[in-house]
C-alpha cells in the first residue's frame, strides 16, 4: 500500500495562500510572475484553496498553470468551504481581497463533489491531483470540530475516496494546522497525504510524536506548510500568524546563534529540516513575489554542515530522534 499512494514532488513546492492576498495585497501581474518564477525554479507542486481570497488564489494559479502541460505538474486544492456568489461579500481575514463570493462551510459528500467541480472550472484545468479537507480542526471550528469531523467522515471523506476510485483525483487527505484530525482520519478512513501547517518545524515538533510514525506505518505522506512558522524563522516577529510570544522568540534566537556559529542561513536550515523526514513529500512555503520564490529555491539547495545539526542536538534544540539532512 505504501508504494502505491500518490505523493506530490519535492523537496520544494509552492504554497498559494499569499496569492489570495493574505496579509498584503499583490497585483495580478506580480502574482502570475511569482507562479512563473516557481516554475522556472523547477517547482512542480502547487497548492491552493477556495478559501484563499474567496477563489482569488485559484484564479491566479489557473491563469498560469493552464499554459503548461497538465502532466508536467501536481496541483492540490481543498474542500470544506463552498463559494456562493455574493456581490456584497467582504474579505475575510487574514485575506485583504476577495472575489465576489461568500464562503459556506460544507463537509458533506455533495459539497465536496461540487467544490472540486467548481475548482476545476475556476482554474480551467482538467484534473486536480490532491484534494485536502480544509481546516477540519479545533483552531477553526472550536469544540464543534468533532461534530464536523463526523459529518466529513460520512460525507466528504467517502466522496473523495469515490473520486479517487473514479480517477477524478489521485489522492486526498486533510489540510490543517493541528495533527489530531489527521491521526483520527488515519484510524477511521483511508487518506493518502496530509498538509500540516506549522506543526513540524525547528520551533514546533508536534507532528513528530504520533502523526509521523502513524503515517509511516500506513504509507501516508505529509506536506509541510508554514516551515518558517509564519515568519519567525525567517527573521520576522510572528508565530502562527500572531505576535510571537517571548519564549518562541528566545527559542528562535538560540537557533540563530548556532546558525551564525556555523555560517548557516537559518531559513535554509528551516526548509531543509522539514524536508529531511522520510514521510515528508514536499515543503511548501508561501510567496507573493518572484524574488522570494527564487530565494526559497536557493535556500533549499544551500549546503549545511553536519556539525550544525549535531550542535542543535547537543544543545537539546532538537531531539535525537528528529531526522536531519545528510550530505
Amino acid at each position: 500500500m505504501a508504494s502505491q499512494r500518490f505523493a506530490p514532488p519535492g523537496p520544494l513546492g509552492f504554497g498559494g495562500a499569499p496569492l489570495g492576498d493574505m496579509f498584503a495585497k499583490v497585483d495580478d501581474a506580480t502574482a502570475e510572475a511569482t507562479v512563473e518564477a516557481a516554475w522556472e525554479s523547477g517547482i512542480r507542486y502547487f497548492d491552493t484553496a477556495p478559501h484563499y481570497g474567496a477563489g482569488l488564489s485559484e484564479h491566479r494559479f489557473g491563469a498560469v498553470l493552464r499554459q503548461h502541460g497538465r502532466e508536467d505538474y501536481v496541483l492540490s486544492t481543498k474542500v470544506g468551504r463552498l463559494l456562493v456568489p455574493d456581490l456584497a461579500a467582504e474579505p475575510e481575514p487574514p485575506f485583504l481581497s476577495a472575489l465576489p463570493f461568500r464562503r459556506v462551510l460544507d463537509y458533506s459528500a455533495a459539497g465536496a463533489r461540487r467544490s472540486v467541480e467548481d475548482s476545476l472550472q475556476r482554474m480551467a484545468v482538467g484534473r486536480i491531483d490532491i484534494v485536502y479537507v480544509h481546516d477540519l480542526a479545533a483552531d477553526h471550528l472550536g469544540d464543534a470540530w468533532t461534530e464536523e469531523f463526523e459529518k466529513a467522515r460520512e460525507g466528504a471523506f467517502r466522496e473523495l475516496i469515490k473520486m479517487r476510485e473514479e480517477g477524478l483525483i489521485r489522492a486526498w487527505g486533510l489540510g490543517v494546522n493541528l495533527p489530531e484530525p489527521c491521526i483520527r482520519a488515519l484510524k477511521e478512513s483511508d487518506p493518502d497525504v496530509f498538509l500540516l501547517a506549522g506543526r513540524y518545524s525547528l520551533l514546533d515538533l508536534t507532528g513528530l510524536k504520533e502523526l509521523f510514525p502513524l503515517c509511516a506505518e500506513r504509507g501516508a505522506h505529509v506536506v509541510v506548510g508554514g516551515p518558517f512558522n509564519s515568519g519567525l524563522l525567517a527573521g520576522g516577529r510572528t508565530f502562527d500568524y500572531q505576535e510571537a510570544p517571548p519564549e518562541q522568540v528566545a527559542a528562535r534566537d538560540r537557533l540563530a546563534a548556532v546558525a551564525k556559529e556555523h555560517g548557516v542561513d537559518l531559513r535554509a536550515a528551516a526548509l531543509q529540516f522539514c524536508a529531511a523526514h522520510p514521510v515528508v513529500a514536499s515543503v511548501i512555503p508561501g510567496a507573493k513575489h518572484p524574488d522570494r520564490v527564487r530565494q526559497n529555491a536557493e535556500l533549499m539547495r544551500q549546503k549545511i554542515p553536519a556539525a550544525f545539526w549535531a550542535t542543535l542536538k547537543a544543545q537539546s534544540l532538537l531531539p535525537e530522534e528528529a531526522p536531519t539532512p545528510v550530505g
